[in-house]
C-alpha cells in the first residue's frame, strides 16, 4: 500500500497542541481528504530511533519544529544522509519551514539565521519565472498570501536547486531539488488561529524589536492557494501513468 510519511521534527507550544493539534496533526487535517487508499503515518525524528526505510511507493512530508537546522542536533544530523537516499531514489518529498531548511542544508546549500530577524503573520509570496512553470508550485497564483514564522531561512540553495518563489524578506520561499522534490518556507498546514496563537506568543518580543504585533495580528488572512499545495503533493506524488 502507498504510504505517505510525515517526518516530525517538532512540538508546537502547549496551548496550541491544546486547542489546534500539534504539528503532525495540522498536517493530517489538511492531508487526509486527499490520501483515500494512502497509509497516512509519522515518524518522530527525535524519539523513533533511525529513520525507517523507504519503498519506492513512501512519500515524505517532512514538518516545522522550534529546534533550529544550524544546531545540528544528531536527530536532525540522521536524517542528512536518508534525504539524500531519498532523492537518489526518487521519493516524493515536501519539506514544510524546518524541513524546507534541512532539506537544502542536507543536498549542498546552507541554512542559518537571517540576516533581517524573524518573518512572522501573513505575508505575500511571489512565484518566481521557474514556479510559474513548476508542476506543483504553478497551479498556484502568481502572487499569494501565506502563514510564515521562522528565524533561519535557506541562506543558499543547493546546486542545481530551483527557486520557485520568494518574497521581499525571504530569496528562497520554495525550492525544487529533483523531479518530486520541493520544499518551502511558509506553513500550508496553518490556520488562521493558529497563526495568531504564534503571533501572541511572539508579541513581547516582536514589541521589543520595533514591530507592531497588533497590526501583524490583524493582518492575518486566510491562505487558500498555499494550503492547497499539502492535496497538490498528495495528488503529484502518488500519481500514476
Amino acid at each position: 500500500m502507498a504510504r505517505l510519511l510525515i517526518v516530525k521534527t517538532g512540538d508546537s507550544f502547549a496551548d496550541v497542541v491544546r486547542d489546534h493539534g500539534d504539528f503532525e496533526a495540522l498536517f493530517r487535517a489538511r492531508l487526509t481528504p486527499a490520501c483515500e487508499a494512502i497509509a497516512l503515518e509519522v515518524f518522530d525524528a527525535r524519539r523513533d530511533g533511525p529513520p525507517p526505510a523507504l519503498g519506492v511507493a513512501d512519500a515524505l512530508v517532512i514538518t516545522g519544529s522550534h529546534a533550529m537546522v544550524s544546531d545540528a542536533e544528531p536527530w536532525s544530523e540522521a536524517l542528512k544522509p536518508w534525504l539524500r537516499q531519498a532523492l537518489a531514489d526518487d521519493v516524493a518529498m515536501l519539506g514544510v519551514c524546518y524541513g524546507h531548511q534541512l532539506m537544502a542544508a542536507a543536498l549542498g546549500g546552507e541554512s542559518g539565521y537571517h540576516p533581517a530577524g524573524r518573518e512572522t503573520g501573513t505575508h505575500r509570496v511571489r512565484l518566481t519565472e521557474a514556479g510559474r512553470r513548476d508542476p506543483l508550485l504553478g497551479a498556484l497564483p502568481e502572487t499569494f498570501p501565506a502563514q510564515l514564522t521562522h528565524a533561519q531561512s535557506v541562506l543558499a540553495a543547493p546546486p542545481g536547486a530551483e527557486v520557485l518563489a520568494e518574497n521581499d524578506h525571504d530569496g528562497y520561499q520554495a525550492l525544487r531539488f529533483g523531479p518530486r522534490q520541493w520544499s518551502v518556507q511558509f506553513h500550508p498546514e496553518f490556520t488562521p488561529a493558529v497563526m495568531r496563537a504564534y503571533l501572541r506568543h511572539q508579541y513581547q518580543a516582536l514589541a521589543e524589536r520595533g514591530r507592531d504585533p497588533e497590526a501583524l495580528l490583524a493582518a492575518v488572512a486566510p491562505t487558500p492557494a498555499a494550503t492547497s499545495l499539502l492535496p497538490r503533493f498528495v495528488a503529484r506524488a502518488f500519481a500514476t501513468g
